[in-house]
C-alpha cells in the first residue's frame, strides 16, 4: 500500500501503522497539519472492508480536522486514528491499552479523543498508558462531547434555514435525521424543542426506539431517509453519504448534518450546487465536539464553551453569504477560509522555525 499515491493523501505530516498480535490491534494514525497545534482528533473503530478503505478514511478525517479546528479558532492541528475491527465484538480493555501505547509512541504529535466505535470509558482506559488523550474531564455529560457537536449542528441548521427560507425559528420546518446515535439523538431533541418536525432513521433499533419514545421522532426506513420529503437533510451517521446516486434522489433544499466527510468526492459538492441544494460544510458545523474537548482540556466554564460553540452559527452565515456573492460552492468558501487561517499561522511560525 503506497500512502503517497493514495487518493486522499494531502501532504500529511505523519501516517503511522501499527499491529499488536497479542490483542489483535490493527490501527493507523494520521496527522495532517500541526501549524496551529498538535493533531487532535477522534479514535474511530470500524470494521473496514479493507486496509485501503481504512487508510482512505483516516486521511480524509485528519484533513477535515485541520480545517475544523482552523475555522473554529482553536489552537489545534488535524489528526485522526482508526482501529480496524468491530467495536461490538472485538474491542476490549487490552486492545485499548495497546492503542494507548501506539498513541504514546507519537510523542504528542497526535492527541486522541472519542469517536465512532469508542467512548469516554475507552479514553479513560487509554489515559492509563498515555497523557495524549482528551475528553476525560467531567462536563455536564460525563465528558461526552457529542451533545456539543449536536448543538453546533442545530445552530447551523437554524442559520441555514434563515438564509434559505427567511425564517428565524424552526417551527413547522421538517428535518430528516439520518442516524440517531450519540449526536443524532441530541440534535433531534434540539430540533423538536424549536418546533421542528423530525423524521429519523437508524440501523440500531435501540437508538430508533429511544428517539421515538423520548422525542416523538417519526420513523423513516434507512433506505428512504435520504430521499424523504423535508426542508433539511441531516446526515449524522457515517461519511460519503452524498454521492452521484443519493444526490439525485434528495428532496431537501438544505443539507446540514454532523457526519464527517459527507461528500464522497469533490465533484459531489458541485452536483449539490447544480441542483440548488444548500450544503453546510460538515467540518464547519460539526466542530462543537472538538470545541468541547478543547475547553475541557483548559478548564473553561460551560458559559465560555457555549459562547465558542455559538460562533459556528456566525461563521456559517458568513460562508453562505460569501458563497452567494461569489457564486461558489459553500465547501470551497469554507476551505478557503480555513486555508487563510493556516497560511497566516504558518507565516507567523516560519521565523521561529528558521531560528536554530
Amino acid at each position: 500500500m503506497s500512502v503517497f499515491s493514495a487518493p486522499a493523501y494531502d501532504q500529511h505530516e505523519l501516517v503511522s501503522f501499527h499491529t499488536d498480535a497479542r490483542t489483535g490491534l490493527r490501527a493507523i494514525i494520521a496527522v495532517h497539519n500541526t501549524v496551529l497545534g498538535p493533531g487532535v482528533g477522534g479514535c474511530r473503530m470500524y470494521p473496514y472492508a479493507s486496509d485501503e478503505e481504512a487508510l482512505h478514511d483516516v486521511l480524509r478525517l485528519s484533513r477535515g480536522m485541520t480545517y475544523k479546528s482552523a475555522l473554529a479558532g482553536l489552537p489545534l492541528g488535524g489528526g485522526k486514528s482508526v482501529i480496524i475491527g468491530d467495536p461490538h465484538t472485538q474491542k476490549n480493555r487490552e486492545m485499548m491499552l495497546a492503542m494507548a501505547d501506539f498513541v504514546e509512541s507519537q510523542n504528542g504529535r497526535y492527541v486522541a479523543a472519542e469517536d465512532s466505535g469508542t467512548c469516554v470509558e475507552d479514553m479513560h482506559t487509554m489515559s492509563e498508558r498515555t497523557s495524549f488523550v482528551s475528553g476525560l474531564e467531567d462536563n455536564e455529560h460525563g465528558g461526552d462531547p457529542s451533545p456539543s457537536t449536536a448543538l453546533g449542528v442545530y445552530l447551523a441548521i437554524r442559520a441555514a434555514v434563515k438564509h434559505r427560507l427567511g425564517v428565524d425559528s424552526l417551527q413547522g420546518v421538517t428535518v430528516a435525521v439520518q442516524g440517531l446515535g450519540h449526536v443524532g439523538y441530541y440534535l433531534a431533541r434540539h430540533l423538536k424543542a424549536d418546533g421542528a418536525r423530525v423524521l429519523g432513521a437508524d440501523v440500531n433499533q435501540e437508538n430508533l426506539d429511544r428517539a421515538v419514545t423520548d422525542l416523538g421522532v417519526e420513523v423513516v426506513s434507512t433506505q428512504d431517509i435520504v430521499s424523504a420529503q423535508a426542508d433539511v437533510f441531516a446526515p449524522c451517521a457515517m461519511g460519503a453519504v452524498l454521492n452521484s446516486e443519493t444526490i439525485a434522489t434528495l428532496r431537501s433544499g438544505i443539507v446540514a448534518g454532523a457526519a464527517n466527510n459527507q461528500l464522497a468526492t469533490d465533484e459531489d459538492g458541485h452536483a449539490l450546487q447544480e441542483r440548488g441544494i444548500l450544503y453546510c460544510p460538515d467540518f464547519l458545523i460539526n466542530a462543537g465536539g472538538i470545541i468541547d474537548v478543547h475547553h475541557q482540556r483548559i478548564g473553561s466554564s460551560n458559559a465560555v464553551k457555549y459562547e465558542h460553540i455559538q460562533r459556528i452559527e456566525t461563521t456559517l452565515a458568513e460562508v453562505l453569504k460569501r458563497a452567494d456573492e461569489c457564486h461558489t460552492q459553500t465547501q470551497r468558501i469554507a476551505e478557503q477560509l480555513a486555508e487563510e487561517y493556516l497560511t497566516a499561522a504558518g507565516n507567523l511560525a516560519a521565523p521561529l522555525r528558521a531560528v536554530g
